[in-house]
């Protein structure tokens, strides 16, 4: 009796921390995508860059004429749109690599990619974002994305602000062109906050330059 006594609070406590994980977890994570939060993404990107060196990339993605999506159908085509974006993103970079949302439609990955692969993996990753959604209504949308990329033996650094500066850079010298550009230098001297350009959206640079 007293085993089964003892018991119940026991269940308690375990189905509370349960619930608890669960809302840290959710707190985590973009509701719309999925995708971790700036915060996670980051501290999940810099454990990746440390334990995997030069055989890791970092990939910038901007979905392309997404403001034309949302004055054209509605912003629920354009949630299914980032949804789909992050769908794609997750099931491109696998299990163990950190997919997030940056803001917007602006997204990043850092994932284990040797050099040897990369060109083939971005095209393969380009062709998937190229695929158009489909709608709950039916409707089929049209999109692409531009994609720039960095690696820390071609920049020289594995400073996640600096990889991501050169991404963001690449990405912005390829804009619309149809195939995703690998850095081939750090950049340093493009202003930006938190490894994006200055002035794109949610940047300033009344902020301290990463």
């Amino acid at each position: 009796m007293l085993l089964t006594t003892a018991a119940v609070p026991l269940t308690g406590w375990a189905v509370h921390a349960v619930a608890l994980h669960r809302q840290l977890a959710a707190t985590r994570r973009d509701p719309l995508t999925g995708l971790l939060r700036r915060d996670a993404y980051t501290a999940r990107a810099r454990r990746l860059l440390a334990r995997h060196g030069d055989d890791t990339a970092l990939v910038m993605v901007d979905a392309d004429h997404f403001k034309a999506v949302n004055d054209t159908l509605g912003h629920p085509a354009g949630d299914a749109v980032l949804a789909a974006f992050g769908a794609r993103l997750t099931a491109w970079a696998g299990p163990r690599a950190s997919v997030g949302r940056l803001g917007g439609d602006e997204f990043a990955v850092v994932l284990e990619l040797p050099a040897t692969r990369l060109e083939q993996r971005l095209a393969q990753l380009v062709r998937m974002l190229r695929t158009p959604v489909v709608l709950d209504d039916g409707r089929t949308v049209d999109v692409a994305a531009s994609v720039g990329a960095a690696t820390p033996d071609i920049v020289g650094s594995s400073d996640l602000a600096v990889l991501q500066r050169a991404a963001d850079a690449a990405l912005y010298d390829g804009k619309h062109t149809g195939h995703a550009v690998i850095a081939a230098t750090a950049h340093t001297t493009v202003a930006s906050v938190n490894g994006r350009r200055a002035g794109r959206p949610g940047t300033s640079l009344r902020g301290r330059a990463a």
